[in-house]
């Protein structure tokens, strides 16, 4: 069977304001780059041939190809101009995708996916039609309940990451239907149309940077490689 091609939609839709910051948070430089350079990177070093497509906000499309510019960022991708929310720019994002393949969809603010971790997501979504990253919670976890709250067993939780892959006709059919408040992610939208969910073992080191504190722990990692750990 002919391997399909892989597309990976880099989800970068994100403003500065939790991260108190004049700046989008993608924009923001980590040792020396911004962080959606590090996020694009990361693929490319997975599959020189994967077909990138990076969705922003269409007011940040020319201080992207700018920031390219500045950096000489050479590495090829295609840019996409967002929805007002993650719904609507996965689904636009989407509409670069040519016929069946492979499709992962990533935070821009993810910048340390380690090439293994994104090589499972393709390979279970080819097996089983997608594939989620998800590592188990290391804190206690408590349900808020009307009373108050109660513990659950965290062993029956897992704290979902990205990328998230899925084959491209199970996520146009899924992206077809109308937007609902409770997707809040690419599995949620996904599960919704009836498809199962397969996780794949993520890295505590994949971290979303949101906080001022992220980008304290992202100075760090940068100066580490994912794969080698």
């Amino acid at each position: 069977m002919a391997q399909l091609p892989e597309y990976a939609i880099i989800v970068a839709g994100g403003s500065g304001s939790r991260m108190q910051h004049s700046q989008p948070k993608q924009f923001i430089e980590v040792a020396g780059k911004p962080i959606l350079m590090h996020t694009i990177e990361r693929f490319h070093k997975y599959n020189a041939g994967i077909r990138l497509i990076v969705v922003l906000p269409q007011e940040q499309l020319t201080t992207w190809r700018e920031l390219c510019k500045k950096h000489s960022f050479k590495l090829f991708h295609m840019t996409v101009p967002g929805g007002t929310t993650r719904f609507g720019s996965v689904k636009n994002g989407l509409g670069a995708v040519m016929g069946e393949g492979l499709v992962a969809v990533h935070d821009g603010v993810r910048p340390f996916v380690a090439a293994e971790t994104i090589k499972a997501a393709f390979k279970a979504a080819a097996e089983h039609g997608s594939a989620v990253v998800a590592v188990s919670p290391k804190d206690s976890i408590r349900e808020l309940t009307e009373e108050g709250s109660r513990a659950v067993p965290r062993t029956k939780y897992k704290l979902v990451q990205t990328p998230q892959c899925f084959q491209a006709s199970i996520l146009r059919k899924a992206y077809e239907q109308p937007e609902q408040e409770h997707f809040t992610d690419d599995a949620s939208v996904v599960e919704s149309v009836g498809e199962r969910i397969t996780l794949v073992e993520g890295s505590y080191r994949n971290i979303k940077i949101t906080t001022p504190e992220d980008l304290i722990l992202a100075e760090a990692f940068a100066n580490t490689d994912p794969d080698k750990l």
